[in-house]
C-alpha cells in the first residue's frame, strides 16, 4: 500500500532508483543465461521489480539481496523500477518470462492492470512473489505463489489509537483531520479504513475535513499547504505514505502550527525519524520495514524454487513514538528503512 490497485504501498524519500533496467548481481556469477554454473554451482536467475524510487523499495532491494547472498547461493538479479507505470513494467515482464528467469518478484502497478503480465510468467511455470503490492484477490490467489505484506487495517488502526492518545492527552476530543493520501493503491484505502475507524471508536467527535491525493513530497508539500489554508481551523493532519508525512510536517512548519497541529505519519526513514525525533510535529510513526520485507521475500523465493507456495507472509508493523525514534536512526545508519 490500495488500485483496486493493491498496495501495501510504501512511498520512501531516499536512496532514489533509477527508472531504467539495471542489473545487479549477488554472488560471484556474471553468467546471463539460467541452468549455467560457475565451477559446480548452478546460477539462479532473478526478476526483481521496484514500484518506484521511494527509499522503502531501496530496503527491500537491500533485504532481498542480503538474504540472497547468505543462503550460498549463485544469484543473479535482473531488475527495474517502472515508476508505477503498468506499460513499463509489463514490457520488463516480458523480457524475464522471455529470459527465462527462476523466479519474480514483484509490487505491482495495478491490481486489475498487472494481472495479464503476471499470468503470463504463472503460464510458463515461473513463480511470481508479490511484495507491498499485489493484483486482485482472485488473481493473487491463482497466480501468486507468495505475497508479502503487512495488514493495512491494522497498519492504520495502530496510528489511530496513537492519534487518540495524543488528542486526549491535549484535551482535544473532536479533532478535524485533514488526510494526504495514497488512495490510488488499494492498501492505502485500507490504511485509511483502519485509522479513521480507530479514531472513531477513541473520539467519535473526530471531523475528516479533507482527504487529498500527495503520495509524493513534491506533490504533497503544495497540498498540505493548500488543505491548511482552506481549513485553519485543523488539529491534524495523517500522511499515508512517506511522501505525504514529510509533506504534512513541512506544511505544518511553514503554516507556523508548531505545537498546533499534530503529524501522524506512515513510513519510516532517517528524514522521517529525525523530525519524530523532535516531538513537536510529527507524534507517531507507523512502519513495516523494507529490509524485513526483502528477508522475507527470499525466503517465500527459496521455497518456490521447491515447488512450495507460501500463500500470505505477514510482515511486522511497528509504530514509533518520538522517544523511540533517536533509537531507529542508530540501528539504521545506513539510510536503509
Amino acid at each position: 500500500m490500495n488500485h483496486r490497485k493493491k498496495h501495501g504501498f510504501r512511498f520512501r524519500g531516499l536512496l532514489a532508483m533509477a527508472a531504467v533496467v539495471a542489473v545487479a548481481l549477488v554472488g560471484c556469477s556474471s553468467t546471463p543465461s539460467t541452468g549455467t554454473s560457475t565451477g559446480s554451482q548452478k546460477q539462479i536467475r532473478i526478476g526483481a521489480i521496484y514500484l518506484d524510487s521511494q527509499g522503502y523499495y531501496g530496503g527491500v532491494k537491500a533485504g532481498v539481496q542480503g538474504a540472497a547472498k547468505a543462503s550460498g547461493m549463485n544469484v543473479k538479479f535482473i531488475e527495474t523500477n517502472p515508476g508505477g507505470d503498468v506499460s513499463k513494467e509489463s514490457d520488463f515482464m516480458n523480457t524475464l518470462v522471455s529470459s527465462g528467469v527462476d523466479a519474480i518478484i514483484i509490487s505491482a502497478a495495478s491490481a486489475d492492470s498487472s494481472v495479464a503480465a503476471i499470468k503470463q510468467a504463472f503460464n510458463a511455470g515461473i513463480p511470481v512473489i508479490c511484495y507491498n503490492t499485489c493484483v486482485n484477490d482472485a488473481a493473487t490467489k491463482k497466480y501468486v505463489s507468495a505475497y508479502v505484506i503487512g495488514d493495512p487495517l491494522k497498519f492504520g488502526q495502530q496510528l489511530g489509537e496513537a492519534a487518540v492518545k495524543e488528542f486526549t492527552a491535549a484535551k482535544i476530543d473532536a479533532p478535524k483531520m485533514g488526510v494526504l493520501n495514497c488512495e490510488q493503491y488499494e492498501v492505502c484505502k485500507l490504511r485509511f479504513q483502519g485509522f479513521k475507524d480507530a479514531m472513531m471508536k477513541g473520539l467519535p467527535g473526530t471531523e475528516f475535513v479533507a482527504n487529498q491525493e500527495g503520495a509524493e513530497v513534491d506533490k504533497a508539500v503544495p497540498v498540505a499547504e493548500q488543505m491548511l489554508t482552506a481549513n485553519p481551523d485543523i488539529n491534524g493532519l495523517y500522511g499515508e505514505a512517506g511522501g505525504a508525512t514529510i509533506g504534512a510536517y513541512k506544511a505544518v512548519g511553514t503554516a507556523n502550527k508548531v505545537g498546533k497541529i499534530f503529524v501522524f505519519g506512515s513510513d519510516m526513514t532517517t528524514e522521517i525519524a529525525t523530525e519524530l525525533n523532535k516531538g513537536d510535529v510529527l507524534k507517531s510513526v507507523v512502519d513495516i520495514s523494507g529490509l524485513g520485507v526483502g528477508k522475507l521475500a527470499w525466503a517465500a523465493v527459496e521455497k518456490s524454487l521447491k515447488g512450495t507456495k507460501s500463500a500470505t507472509v505477514q510482515a511486522p508493523i511497528t509504530l514509533y513514538s518520538p522517544a523511540e525514534a533517536a533509537n531507529w536512526l542508530t540501528t539504521h545508519a545506513d539510510g536503509l528503512p
